[in-house]
């Protein structure tokens, strides 16, 4: 469960920090007061999306820190699995915004957004203020169907799913073969062009690299024969004829004196390279020479082949891929008839094998959603809907998807005698609440998801239906942790742990800040919500007898 939430530099909240207990933990505060600031925290830390806006003005970052006690020993073992390293049984998950960045920590390690939501879809759950509405869409209810049955729903949805896969790659290949004849043979014309031209240029690997590097050399033949004329001149007759008569004069005195010695030797290696450089300059200008036609060959032979570049690739290997790329094709048009014949097989018997695996999964969906349609209804019951009936109808739809075939539909008739209808078509925003608020409590029971976040539930609800949906969260509250926004004293008084969020000024600066209720200050708060302005001591008397009614409604429960 969550125990302790940090909250530093976010929005109104300049620095606090809530210490959550087991059950049901109640969020009360009048309206603007920051509460769904607080929620928004917890969400920002668990992967929402959270913009430099949120950063408290005058503050340059933010920070929220959530730490979870993780009792299931199931869950542990996936956290494990997922690399999450706990620490006396501690996950700790932190978000800091500093200077457009966003930093996610793990039990210290860094993660990704994506790693982060994960995680905290194993860990919680949060129902958002208009979450409800999701309930009007066909996907969300499939969906829902889906996570009620999913320990053996989710291995046949991937079998669908991988089905479903091949049977749209061998679709998407068949749909290369819806020719007709005159078009299959403009295209085998084609393809036979392309191919021969290739072909008929004879190329090879690094071909062009050796022509580039002649076609350069001769189109600057005279140029290379006027610098190297130029480069031999004046290394053989002048700087040669310098040397050598340096090497002499420097040997009629060496042997007066041994330490020039060394000098005399890197002259006369001098005067050997000279020599040798100057014998291969020489042989290099007798051989440099080349016909017209020889570069009208090389300019020829390069044009081509920078044409074939143009139309089929940058080098000759990727022209020499895409060759074989057609000549496969060529093969493939050749054998159309034969091929397509052979696609068909595939594809039929891909759909025929998706079939099968959608048929396997919509009965077994079928089967499930017999079992979540009677526990809604029960569910519904609980909530005041006295005489409603729900159903989950199921359709085929006309094409495949990844989910199979089924198309489902949530209906419900909420008065005896009326027909199932839709639940866009019967329902108001209220109910549809109390509705989702009977599916979660069902979908809590079957994972293994600690904490559930209420963001005020009791939107539309009053009187009667708010004290039976007060009395769902506490029942909630015995196998989860709960914790609830709310703006009625029903659902308030049966706190657990009751939480006040009030907003005040402070150095001209406005704040929010969170503090847990003693019972009596609890009390204060429930006539409060009850007495709107003026708080008599008749509203105070009836506040500490809801408090009171609740305590006892809570014991029934543990019993």
């Amino acid at each position: 469960m969550l125990t302790q939430l940090h909250v530093k530099n976010l929005a109104l909240i300049d620095e606090t920090e809530v210490n959550f207990g087991p059950g049901l933990n109640i969020l009360t505060g009048e309206t603007g007061a920051g509460k769904s600031i607080l929620i928004g925290s917890i969400g920002a830390a668990l992967g929402q999306k959270m913009n430099k806006e949120m950063i408290r003005e005058g503050e340059d970052s933010a920070l929220v820190e959530l730490i979870f006690q993780i009792e299931n020993e199931k869950l542990a073992m996936k956290l494990q699995e997922m690399g999450i390293d706990l620490e006396d049984g501690q996950l700790i998950i932190s978000r800091k915004m500093q200077n457009g960045r966003t930093i996610n920590r793990v039990c210290g390690e860094t993660k990704t957004a994506s790693m982060i939501k994960k995680i905290s879809s194993l860990v919680l759950d949060i129902h958002g203020q208009h979450e409800h509405q999701s309930l009007l869409y066909a996907d969300r209810q499939l969906e829902i169907l889906d996570e009620y049955g999913r320990d053996h729903l989710q291995g046949m949805k991937d079998n669908v799913r991988e089905s479903y896969k091949e049977y749209r790659d061998a679709e998407k290949e068949l749909s290369g073969y819806q020719l007709n004849e005159q078009e299959r043979e403009r295209e085998i014309a084609f393809l036979n062009f392309e191919i021969n031209e290739i072909d008929e240029a004879g190329l090879t690997a690094g071909e062009d690299e050796e022509l580039e590097k002649d076609y350069r050399r001769m189109s600057n033949g005279k140029k290379i024969a006027a610098a190297l004329q130029q480069v031999y001149e004046l290394t053989s007759e002048q700087a040669g004829e310098a040397v050598g008569r340096a090497v002499r004069e420097l040997s009629a005195v060496t042997q007066y004196d041994e330490a020039l010695t060394s000098a005399e030797n890197i002259l006369g290696d001098t005067e050997n390279l000279l020599n040798d450089f100057n014998r291969e300059i020489a042989g290099y200008i007798s051989s440099f020479t080349f016909s017209e036609e020889e570069f009208y060959r090389t300019e020829q032979r390069l044009d081509l082949i920078n044409k074939l570049k143009d139309k089929y690739g940058r080098t000759i290997s990727d022209i020499l891929a895409y060759r074989d790329r057609q000549a496969r094709r060529l093969e493939e048009m050749e054998n159309f008839a034969e091929r397509k014949a052979a696609l068909e097989k595939k594809l039929a018997g891909a759909e025929k094998k998706l079939e099968e695996q959608s048929e396997a999964l919509s009965a077994e969906r079928r089967r499930y959603a017999e079992e979540l349609s009677v526990q809604i209804g029960q569910g519904l019951q609980d909530l005041n809907f006295l005489s409603a009936d729900f159903e989950i109808h199921f359709e085929k739809a006309v094409n495949y998807s990844a989910n199979g075939f089924d198309e489902i539909e949530f209906r419900i008739s909420t008065n005896p005698g009326e027909p199932l209808r839709p639940l866009n078509k019967v329902v108001s925003g209220g109910e549809l609440s109390r509705i989702m608020l009977a599916i979660k409590t069902l979908l809590a029971d079957k994972d293994d998801t600690e904490t559930l976040i209420f963001d005020e539930i009791d939107a539309g609800i009053s009187g009667r239906t708010a004290q039976m949906v007060s009395e769902k969260m506490s029942r909630i509250g015995r196998h989860h942790q709960v914790i609830c926004i709310t703006h009625l004293p029903q659902i308030a008084a049966m706190a657990d742990e009751h939480f006040l969020i009030e907003k005040s000024v402070r150095s001209g600066a406005t704040i929010s800040e969170i503090r847990e209720l003693r019972e009596d200050e609890s009390v204060e708060e429930l006539a409060r919500i009850l007495g709107g302005a003026e708080i008599t001591p008749a509203v105070i008397e009836n506040a500490g007898e809801m408090k009171r009614l609740a305590a006892e409604k809570k014991m029934k429960l543990e019993g």
